[in-house]
């Protein structure tokens, strides 16, 4: 598979992200107190259909040692990294939530995420939210054709630790199109495997998870939630990017 994308597969790439960008919106103005998890992946599993979509999360992972992913959008609060599942739980004032939207139309792929505050958020959940999506766009303004893809990960781990977070190291942003994750990874974090050259008309995922302490991340038992080690909470931002032979392009702004 190319990692090249032609001029259609960046309008239908551009097609799944817009929606993905209206989802996020769509549910900005209900992600209050009192608010179930569960009601807002019903509001995005709405507009993503109602907008032609599919969504693109819902049955992914699907094998012979667990169920595919049961909801339309990874919803974490707090200490929950990603794969939050949608249920029952309601916010409450102080949460933060990480609500990660995925979309197929027309055999291709957007993906996008946003961490939400809460009512009235503690000092350090607000810097936490900073740091994090300031982190994206210091990565975003690396994905540059000719650089690598150690460019983008240093820039996000340099400030990240820089600012006294934990940069996961067990999860990776990574390239999309015909399917929702495709080569190259794009970790946020330095590797001398990084090496990677980026080149115009490919269409990656950036997306640092951040921790307020350890980088260290756990599984529940669920199969799906990842949480941080040691219960202090995470933020997760995300945008999918078009490398073009200047400056890159989101797809998935907000």
């Amino acid at each position: 598979m190319s990692l090249i994308k032609s001029e259609k597969e960046i309008d239908y790439i551009r097609q799944s992200c817009k929606i993905v960008a209206g989802a996020l919106i769509h549910i900005g103005g209900m992600v209050n107190p009192g608010v179930s998890t569960s009601e807002i992946d019903e509001a995005i599993e709405s507009f993503i259909r109602a907008e032609g979509g599919i969504p693109a999360f819902k049955g992914y992972g699907r094998n012979s040692k667990r169920n595919g992913f049961p909801a339309s959008a990874c919803i974490s609060v707090n200490e929950e990294v990603v794969h939050g599942i949608p249920g029952n739980r309601k916010l409450i004032n102080g949460d933060i939530v990480s609500v990660d939207v995925g979309v197929k139309k027309n055999g291709y792929f957007g993906d996008g995420a946003y961490t939400f505050e809460i009512g009235d958020v503690s000092k350090k959940k607000k810097q936490l939210l900073k740091i994090t999506e300031e982190s994206l766009y210091r990565g975003i303004g690396k994905a540059i054709e000719g650089n690598t893809i150690n460019d983008i990960a240093i820039a996000v781990q340099t400030y990240v630790e820089g600012s006294g977070f934990g940069v996961v190291r067990d999860l990776v942003g990574h390239g999309i199109g015909r399917n929702l994750h495709e080569e190259p990874a794009v970790p946020n974090f330095y590797s001398p495997a990084n090496t990677q050259r980026l080149r115009a008309g490919m269409t990656i995922a950036i997306e640092p998870m951040v921790n307020y302490g350890t980088y260290i991340v756990e599984t529940l038992s669920d199969g799906w939630t990842i949480v941080s080690a040691d219960g202090e909470p995470s933020a997760h931002f995300e945008h999918t990017i078009l490398i073009t032979d200047s400056k890159p392009e989101i797809l998935t702004k907000i």
